[in-house]
């Protein structure tokens, strides 16, 4: 049975309305005069910071709010996606001239409280209320916040690097910054906790009326989530820590909590049509992207007729065709009837943090990196593009994996030929396990990076952490200088909002990376090399 982690928006309205207020310090009162001692009884004090926290990790609604937070930025810079606006004169992300009031909101929803924003502040409110009940079940709710705070916040920490985590919950230091590598540790440290001491939570149905979830707070679930999680940080790390990876990783592989091998961890979007298929088809600011068609197309992959939908216009109609991300852009009907989203997206009522085939590409990693409890690389990439094909309905896999000779095609641009790019990989789908393990990597990834689809935030970080799949470099670069065409984009500057507010500890924040705030510093994960 699927096992689904939800939210219903119009919960998330009723409860922003008790919650929610314009002081960041006062989102505990209770404006309609419920008791405490009545709220304290059936854990309504804890639950009611639950919603905001599902809903922030990953906005769904407003779809402006997805745009900015992460499809003009993470969608854009991991392969997948392009606009064909030419925002700001063709002066924007795309083009690495970073848009602040854009970026902004990537940093909002995981720290501002007001108007049913954050993570961090309800995370908090969480830790706050559990210890106002005597009630030796209330600290579950502290371990289960823990672990949608890690959700959120590493997904920050991927896009920013050093972020306000651990010194958060002190007022006096809410402030301060871990650098990432403090933040990593901290990750690690909460989810490992969470993992062990909800085993004796199992089978109690507490988290139940604040779930609203077809397992209802099934905390087993949300084990087997936390162990998965975990092992995705474990494996995001191997580069610049090979030892904390392992370590943490063949915890997640041994633990009794499982991982998300049949399920995919998905969030109800609550009857709201999916913010991409908004951003795509109703206002036309997002296509197909170059390496996508090289890699679909090149591949004969199934998947492609589902992402995607076919060409309109501009002489391409029919045709499965994406636009190269930082080309030249006048108007947006130069590449406006390229392909669309997918019409699949439209009768989603879900959104994923993870899926089954993400986790069983983890593993193949961990197996390719020698981690005690992996399994075979091959088994675990092969049952990893089954779940993928599974998940979409598409048919074909077996034929798909044996496929020994298809490779990601050339790219044409339709437009302006000056835009084209040759491939610059023969990377193939059939696994060669006799091939190096750089090799092997690669073909890890490539089909990881097509499985995880649309989440362009987690294909960005592997992307950034492997250099696979083959992101095209720009064409036109905007920035100044500060982001190399070649090496690519590597992390978003910190926001304005902060600058201004939090000046000094932005700066000391500034001075544990590994350069200057801005996109061309790379983070600390991302070491440019693989160790193998």
């Amino acid at each position: 049975m699927k096992k689904l982690i939800t939210y219903t928006l119009a919960s998330v309205l009723a409860i922003s309305l008790v919650n929610c207020t314009e002081d960041f310090d006062d989102i505990n009162t209770d404006p309609y005069g419920i008791s405490d001692e009545s709220l304290k009884q059936q854990f309504n004090n804890i639950g009611a910071k639950f919603p905001p926290m599902f809903a922030n990790v990953i906005r769904i609604e407003p779809a402006w709010n997805y745009q900015l937070q992460h499809n003009l930025n993470a969608d854009l810079f991991s392969g997948y996606m392009t606009s064909p606006t030419p925002f700001s004169g063709n002066i924007n992300n795309q083009t690495y001239s970073l848009v602040s009031g854009w970026n902004q909101t990537i940093w909002t929803d995981a720290y501002d409280a007001n108007e049913g924003n954050g993570i961090m502040p309800y995370a908090r409110g969480v830790h706050e209320q559990v210890q106002t009940v005597d009630n030796e079940n209330a600290i579950m709710f502290t371990y289960l916040s823990d672990i949608i705070k890690v959700m959120g916040m590493h997904r920050i920490s991927d896009v920013f690097g050093p972020i306000r985590y651990t010194k958060f919950n002190d007022y006096e230091t809410t402030g301060q910054y871990d650098s990432q590598e403090e933040a990593y540790h901290a990750f690690f440290t909460d989810l490992g906790t969470a993992i062990d001491e909800l085993k004796k939570f199992e089978g109690i149905d507490a988290f139940k009326n604040f779930d609203a979830s077809m397992f209802k707070g099934d905390v087993t679930m949300w084990r087997a989530f936390a162990n998965s999680l975990r092992l995705r940080l474990a494996i995001r790390v191997s580069n610049v820590d090979p030892a904390l990876a392992k370590t943490e990783g063949e915890k997640s592989l041994a633990s009794d909590a499982g991982l998300l091998l049949e399920d995919n961890m998905e969030i109800d979007m609550g009857g709201f049509v999916h913010p991409l298929y908004t951003i795509s088809d109703s206002w036309g600011d997002i296509r197909m992207s170059a390496e996508m068609e090289s890699v679909l197309k090149g591949f004969n992959d199934g998947r492609l007729e589902t992402y995607f939908m076919p060409a309109l216009g501009n002489g391409v109609e029919g045709e499965y065709k994406g636009i190269r991300m930082g080309v030249a852009i006048e108007a947006k009907s130069e590449y406006g009837d390229h392909s669309k989203l997918g019409e699949y997206l439209k009768d989603l009522t879900y959104k994923d943090w993870m899926t089954s085939a993400e986790v069983y590409f983890l593993k193949a990693e961990a197996a390719l990196r020698g981690w005690a409890g992996a399994g075979d690389a091959q088994t675990n990439y092969e049952n990893g593009i089954k779940a993928s094909f599974a998940q979409h309905g598409v048919g074909g896999a077996d034929d798909y994996i044996a496929d020994n000779t298809s490779t990601p095609a050339d790219y044409v641009d339709a437009i302006n030929p000056a835009n084209d790019y040759a491939y610059p990989s023969d990377v193939k789908i059939a696994y060669n396990a006799a091939g190096t393990k750089e090799e092997q990597l690669e073909q890890i990834i490539t089909q990881k990076w097509i499985a995880m689809f649309p989440d362009g935030q987690e294909a960005w970080s592997e992307y950034r952490r492997t250099g696979y799949p083959k992101v095209f470099p720009v064409v036109i670069n905007n920035s100044g200088g500060e982001i190399d065409t070649d090496i690519q984009i590597r992390r978003i500057n910190f926001v304005d909002s902060e600058k201004n507010t939090n000046g000094a500890n932005v700066e000391a924040a500034t001075s544990l990376l590994k350069g200057p705030d801005n996109g061309g510093t790379r983070l600390w994960w991302d070491t440019g090399s693989n160790t193998f």
